[in-house]
């Protein structure tokens, strides 16, 4: 069965944010996650392995909220705001770590 046309978004500039900000920014949103657990966390080497497994997870995951935004710009601003956000946390604590050169 179908869906309604009318819960359909129509603009393809909103479906292209929402497509773009779902693949990409939720990517780089769960590779800075886990580059800062990394920095963070004392078990360095353990968090690497298993983010094989939890990346593919929380991506999965970041990749369907976009649609569930009715405007896409929103969404892209979301994400955007995050991954600021989180690469200047990563920042901080890189430079704060003594491991790190």
């Amino acid at each position: 069965m179908p869906a309604n046309r009318k819960y359909l978004t129509t603009s393809s500039w909103h479906k292209g944010t929402k497509i773009v900000s779902g693949i990409l920014g939720g990517y780089i949103i769960t590779v800075l996650l886990h580059m800062i657990a990394a920095l963070v966390l004392p078990f360095h080497k353990e968090i690497l392995i298993t983010s094989i497994f939890t990346m593919f997870l929380i991506w999965g995951a970041l990749l369907i909220i976009p649609f569930l935004f009715k405007n896409g710009f929103k969404s892209l601003l979301l994400y955007v705001l995050i991954i600021v956000l989180l690469f200047i946390l990563y920042t901080l604590v890189q430079k704060e770590n003594p491991f790190v050169s």
